[in-house]
Parts: C-alpha cells; sequence; structure tokens
C-alpha cells in the first residue's frame, strides 16, 4: 500500500473507515442490549428480512434506498449513514496526520472502538468495559511494543487521567451524596492516557469540561432551568481527544503565543 499514490491511499482509507463505520452501527445496537455481535447478519428489525450484501454498502445503501427497508419500507435511521460518514472522515484524517505508522493502527482502533462507546454513551449512559478497559490494556501494550511511543507516559496517562476524574467523582459524592461521575468516564480518561499518554490529560479534560459546559447550559435553557438533565460526559471526553490529536501541539502554541509571546518558539 505504500507505494500506492497518497491520494488513492487515503481513499482506501475512507472506504475501510466507512466499512468499519457500517459494523460500528451493529456493535452500538447489540452490545448494550447483550446481543452477539456477529451473529446473525445485518437484518430489517421491522420485518426481519436479512439485509443484501448490496443493500449494506456503507453510505451508499442508506442514499439508494432513501433510508427504507427495501422489503417493508420501514424506515431506517438517518444515524446509520452518519456514523459510516464519520468514522470515514476521521480514519482519513488519522491517515493524513500520522501516515502509515504503527501510531496510526494505534490512532484506528481508538477511533472505532471511541466513536462506538460514544454513541452508546448517548444511547444509555453507559460505557461498556468491554471498550474502555479493553483500550487501557491495547493503549499500554501498543505504548510497550510500538518503537514510536514509550511506556512510562502512557503508564502515567492512565494513573492521571483516572486518578484525577475518580478523586472528582469521590469529592463529588462526599460532598452532594450523589454520583456525578460515572465509572465509565473514569476508564475512557484512563484509556485516552494510555494512547496519548500523561501530557494530554489537562488539555483533554479542560476541552471536554468545555464543550460539556456550553451543551450543558444549552439544555438548562432549553429546559427553562431545569438543572437535574443529565448528559453523557464520555462523546465530550472524545471529542477533547481527537482535538488533541489532530490540534493539540497549534493550539498549545496559539495559546502561549497570547499570553507570552515568542516562548512557544524558544
Amino acid at each position: 500500500m505504500a507505494e500506492l499514490p497518497v491520494a488513492l491511499q487515503g481513499g482506501l482509507i475512507f472506504v475501510f473507515g466507512c466499512l468499519f463505520g457500517s459494523f460500528g452501527n451493529v456493535v452500538i445496537y447489540r452490545l448494550p442490549k447483550g446481543q452477539n455481535i456477529a451473529w446473525p447478519g445485518s437484518h430489517c428489525q421491522s420485518c426481519q428480512a436479512a439485509v443484501r450484501w448490496y443493500d449494506n454498502i456503507p453510505i451508499l445503501s442508506w442514499i439508494l434506498l432513501r433510508g427504507k427497508c427495501r422489503q417493508c419500507q420501514a424506515p431506517f435511521s438517518i444515524r446509520y449513514p452518519i456514523v459510516e460518514g464519520l468514522m470515514g472522515l476521521l480514519f482519513l484524517a488519522s491517515f493524513l496526520k500520522f501516515g502509515l505508522s504503527w501510531f496510526l493502527l494505534e490512532v484506528l482502533i481508538f477511533t472505532f472502538c471511541a466513536v462506538v462507546a460514544s454513541f452508546i454513551d448517548l444511547d444509555h449512559m453507559i460505557l461498556p468495559n468491554q471498550l474502555t478497559l479493553s483500550g487501557i490494556v491495547i493503549g499500554l501494550i501498543g505504548a510497550f511494543l510500538n518503537p514510536e511511543r514509550e511506556f512510562l507516559p502512557a503508564f502515567l496517562g492512565v494513573l492521571v487521567g483516572g486518578g484525577f476524574l475518580w478523586a472528582i467523582a469521590y469529592f463529588y459524592f462526599a460532598i452532594r451524596k450523589q454520583e456525578g461521575m460515572g465509572g465509565g468516564d473514569i476508564k475512557l480518561i484512563a484509556w485516552i492516557g494510555a494512547l496519548l499518554g500523561w501530557s494530554a490529560i489537562p488539555f483533554v479534560i479542560l476541552a471536554s469540561s468545555l464543550f460539556g459546559s456550553l451543551i450543558g447550559l444549552s439544555i438548562v435553557v432549553k429546559s427553562k432551568g431545569d438543572m437535574k438533565s443529565v448528559i453523557p460526559f464520555g462523546p465530550y471526553l472524545v471529542l477533547g481527544a481527537f482535538l488533541y490529536l489532530f490540534f493539540g501541539v497549534e493550539i498549545s502554541e496559539w495559546y502561549l503565543d497570547l499570553f507570552i509571546p515568542g516562548l512557544s518558539d524558544s
């Protein structure tokens, strides 16, 4: 693949991502229900008719079928092509950022699992251990085996990330006598730390808190002051992680230049 033109490589990576997005839709639907993610094959939830391979082409099939089952005309959620397209774009962006490398493989694994976990969190307010705990293990193994990374920053990333959110959850519960941070969020930030290292944790937490606060305030305004609405924090942690992956260095340098001009160039 390395001998192919970069544009063709990028196209293949995008298609590859869309295919994984299609499988991701299956995992998003079945994993929280405790169903087998491999069997039976894709089928309509209304009439149970099997989805033929030519009706299961990511994005394209949904458009050609106008978002409906070929057999019973029951509507298919628009989320299906959204997840497929998002996964394809993130795979492509990762390839353009990191090129063909071992770290790219780690990022693609994280991308698939993080997108799936985010949509499950949005639907069910849970982050499955099958994804988060596995992610921590894969991140640490990758840091140990990948010559492009070091193990100690990854190990500290697990401790700093998981420990920081655990402390917040502990003190919140001690003061308010109710849970304010789920255990899944703690495992997710530990997983992010395993991949990105401990130095990424402050940025990820700050960015995710900012986005979460903005969305939370908009929900409060929309609900006319109801402060009891619960929002999943996992998707914002994932968003913060992607921001760091793609723009972390640039944003950090901009921030330093804004307050201490010239420091980032020294």
